[in-house]
C-alpha cells in the first residue's frame, strides 16, 4: 500500500507541476546558468560526500583503515538507494553493504546506523531553530538551542550506564540482545565528538549549496532558502513518501518557504528544480560508485 501511495504521489507531482507552471518554463532557468557555476555546486556537494564518508571511516576505523574509497564507494551507494527508493527503505543496504564491503556484522552496523540518524536529526532540528523566523526567537530560541544541544551527549552518559546495568543484569533473555545494540553506539566522549563534529560539518555544508541552489530559482533571502531546504530534507523521516521523494519533498520545501511569504508557484519550481539537483548529484555519485576502492579481506 505503501509502495502504491509513493508512486501517486509521484504522478501526482507531474501532473500538478505541468498543470500549474509547465515543464518547460520550469526547466527553463536551467539553460540561464553559467555551468561552471553548477560544476562547482556538485563539487561541493560531492565534498559534503566526502565528510559523510569520512564520518563512517572513523567510526569503524578499526574495521576499515586503509579502504576510505572503499567506505567512500559504500557511502555512495546507500545514498543512491535511500534517496530513490521509497519509505526509507534503502536504508536496508546500509547493513547489508557493511558486511559485504567489510565483514561489520548487523549488530554493529545498525546501532552505528541509528546512532548517525540521531545525530542528523539532532543538527537538522538545531538548524530549524537558528532559522525559523518567530517573534519570540530572541526571548527563546537561543535557550531551546541551548537545551537541545546536549542531547547527544546525554545519550551517550545513559549507554554507558546501561552497559554497567546490563553486566549485573541475570535476565539474559534480552540481555545479549541490548548488548550488542548498546555496544554499537559510541564507546568513547572521543568517539562522541568525532562523529558528532562531522555530522554537523557535512550538514552545513550540504545544506548551505542546497539553499545556494534555492536562491537562484526563488527570490528569498540566505536564511529562508536554508530553512526550505532542512524542511525538505526532514520529509525523509515521513512514514509515507514518493518514489525517490517525489512530492513529499517538494512539500517540505514549500511548507519551509511559507515563512518567507513566497507565493506558491514560485516556491513549487523552486523546490522541484531543488529536487531535480539533488537526484542528479545522487546519480552521479552512484555511477562513479563502482571506480572506487577495492573489495579485499579485512585486516
Amino acid at each position: 500500500m505503501r509502495l502504491i501511495i509513493g508512486v501517486i504521489l509521484f504522478v501526482a507531482l507531474l501532473i500538478i507541476v505541468e498543470a500549474s507552471l509547465g515543464w518547460q518554463q520550469l526547466l527553463q532557468p536551467w539553460a540561464e546558468q553559467d555551468p561552471l557555476t553548477l560544476c562547482l555546486a556538485l563539487t561541493l556537494v560531492f565534498a559534503s560526500y566526502l565528510l559523510r564518508s569520512l564520518r563512517l571511516y572513523r567510526y569503524f576505523h578499526t574495521s576499515m583503515r586503509g579502504q576510505f574509497l572503499l567506505c567512500t564507494r559504500l557511502m555512495l551507494q546507500h545514498n543512491l538507494l535511500n534517496n530513490l527508493l521509497p519509505m526509507r527503505s534503502g536504508e536496508i543496504s546500509f547493513p547489508l553493504l557493511m558486511q559485504r564491503y567489510f565483514s561489520i556484522p548487523l549488530k554493529q552496523s545498525l546501532p552505528a546506523l541509528l546512532w548517525f540518524r540521531i545525530l542528523d536529526l539532532h543538527t537538522l532540528a538545531l538548524l530549524v531553530i537558528i532559522c525559523l523566523p518567530m517573534p519570540w526567537r530572541q526571548e527563546f530560541s537561543a535557550l531551546i538551542a541551548l537545551l537541545l544541544l546536549p542531547l547527544p551527549w546525554i545519550l551517550h552518559r545513559c549507554s554507558g550506564i546501561g552497559q554497567q546495568y546490563l553486566r549485573q543484569s541475570s535476565n539474559k533473555n534480552w540481555k545479549t540482545t541490548l548488548t550488542a545494540l548498546i555496544d554499537g553506539l559510541p564507546q568513547s566522549t572521543h568517539s562522541l565528538l568525532d562523529s558528532w563534529l562531522w555530522t554537523i560539518s557535512n550538514w552545513l555544508l550540504k545544506l548551505a549549496v542546497f539553499a545556494w541552489i534555492l536562491q537562484v530559482f526563488v527570490p528569498v533571502s540566505f536564511s529562508g532558502a536554508l530553512l526550505g531546504a532542512i524542511s525538505g530534507d526532514l520529509t525523509s523521516v515521513l512514514p509515507i513518501n514518493g518514489i525517490a521523494g517525489a512530492g513529499t519533498y517538494e512539500a517540505g520545501i514549500v511548507g519551509g518557504l511559507l515563512p518567507s511569504h513566497i507565493d506558491a508557484g514560485s516556491a513549487l519550481a523552486g523546490a522541484v528544480n531543488l529536487h531535480l539537483f539533488v537526484l542528479t548529484a545522487t546519480l552521479v555519485g552512484g555511477a562513479i560508485s563502482p571506480l572506487l576502492g577495492r573489495r579485499h579481506a579485512r585486516q
